[in-house]
């Protein structure tokens, strides 16, 4: 499902769709399109399924039809969100990046959503211009959002009439009461937005009312997942290592397949709360953090000052630790807010984070890594992701970037990849999908640190 304009609008409508599929009984594997942490966690919250992020940059082709065929493995349907406009990616004169890409890869037609707020005719000129700019992309049909009333809807269709091919699904009306809430990196997560069973109840009505559904059930392909190439996450010899994964409202983003690469290599994850817990899970060999909101809770996260001494002790005696965006900003002496505050955090990383009341950084990154770290050797390639509105506030002297780092454009961008001792910090969320092997020397990591530690342990005992 691809939009002409990103938004809240085509989230919702696609939460209604697999809401609506869900209820009828169907089995919908969920997936998204780009690099977006929040939306697919609603995506899972209403089809009970992980929903995967596909993307054409960050992932190789042969990787995104791997995911694709492993994920719909025995669902009835599969609902794929487009990121931003359908045609919208790497840069302006590719495909790469786009939701259309993907929908070719896959062999998938796709379901237009125009958004048509004081739009007419105009309405057919612009759809027309959708099918006719890339004949390689198929059409389920348009579906039109933010409608002023059925008449709205009635003089669209007429407008179609004649004019293009796809069929016209229906129209959504303007209702902000069903809109997810927003604030400053998109929509609120699923874990601060308390989606009822009311609440899909209601997203599924609006698209049982407002779309034909059963037209565009008819109208799909049946997708051969036995063609489809389709490989087994390799498993690893059981490392007996045990990762503790930060995970709560704070820290709430991370890549199901990052997870899973690092449980394939032989880890074991263990999920603990720097807001709730105020001790790491027993006999823990490494400790990832993800990214997420730290900045709405600084005040919690600071009054847990136990928590913050053990990682701190922890990083000191070389334990490897890695932390991307929020992750990072909370592995750092200290956190500021926009109103002049500051927060002590864990002081593994030697300076301090703020944040801004402005986008400091958004878009692709590719890294390579210039000195060996927790993640890999020097020269090792990883693609991943930044969006985030904070900045280094006192500078990172002392402490070795690891990272080259270079925008999708291939320009070269400030050095990152903070390192001290084996603690790893960036504002980059890497997906390890694009260098599987930075999983497996993470783990390796962690091995290494408690044979060590444990070697260390009974040389003193015995001393």
């Amino acid at each position: 499902m691809a939009g002409t304009h990103s938004g809240a609008g085509k989230t919702t409508i696609t939460l209604g769709l697999m809401a609506a599929l869900t209820a009828r009984g169907h089995t919908v594997a969920p997936f998204k399109v780009g690099p977006d942490f929040i939306d697919p966690g609603h995506h899972s919250r209403v089809t009970g399924r992980a929903s995967r992020n596909l993307d054409g940059w960050m992932l190789s082709q042969a990787y995104n039809l791997d995911l694709f065929a492993r994920q719909a493995g025995g669902a009835d349907i599969a609902v794929v969100e487009g990121v931003m406009g359908l045609f919208d990616g790497y840069d302006g004169r590719s495909e790469a990046g786009s939701t259309a890409q993907m929908a070719k890869w896959l062999d998938l037609p796709v379901v237009l959503v125009v958004g048509a707020r004081a739009m007419a005719r105009s309405a057919a000129a612009l759809v027309q211009g959708f099918e006719r700019f890339d004949r390689g992309v198929s059409y389920a049909g348009v579906l039109f959002n933010h409608l002023g009333s059925d008449r709205h809807l009635d003089y669209l269709k007429d407008a179609m009439d004649g004019h293009v091919h796809m069929p016209v699904l229906g129209g959504v009306l303007r209702d902000e009461t069903i809109a997810i809430p927003e604030r400053h990196l998109g929509l609120v997560t699923r874990d601060d937005h308390d989606m009822t069973d009311a609440d899909r109840i209601r997203l599924a009505g609006l698209v049982e009312r407002r779309l034909d559904l059963d037209a565009l059930l008819e109208g799909l392909p049946e997708i051969d997942l036995q063609g489809r190439p389709s490989r087994p996450v390799p498993m690893g010899k059981p490392a007996g290592v045990r990762i503790g994964v930060a995970r709560d409202a704070a820290f709430c983003f991370y890549y199901p397949d990052n997870l899973e690469l690092l449980a394939a290599a032989g880890a074991q994850l263990v999920y603990f709360s720097p807001l709730a817990d105020n001790r790491l899970p027993e006999g823990l060999d490494g400790l990832y953090f993800g990214g997420g909101y730290p900045e709405l809770h600084a005040s919690d996260l600071a009054d847990n000052r136990p928590l913050r001494q053990e990682i701190r002790q922890l990083s000191r005696k070389n334990m490897p630790i890695y932390g991307e965006c929020g992750g990072f900003m909370y592995l750092c002496r200290e956190m500021g807010d926009t109103h002049g505050d500051v927060f002590p955090m864990t002081g593994c990383l030697p300076f301090g984070t703020r944040m801004l009341d402005r986008l400091k950084a958004l878009g692709y990154r590719e890294i390579a890594q210039t000195q060996p770290s927790v993640l890999g050797p020097a020269g090792q390639i990883m693609r991943g992701h930044e969006f985030h509105y904070s900045t280094i506030a006192d500078g990172a002297g002392g402490v070795s970037g690891v990272y080259r780092v270079t925008d999708r454009a291939g320009m070269e961008t400030p050095a990152e990849g903070f390192a001290a001792g084996q603690t790893l910090g960036s504002y980059v969320h890497l997906h390890f999908g694009s260098c599987p092997p930075a999983a497996r020397y993470f783990v390796d990591a962690c091995r290494q640190w408690r044979d060590k530690t444990k070697s260390k342990g009974l040389n003193d005992e015995t001393q």
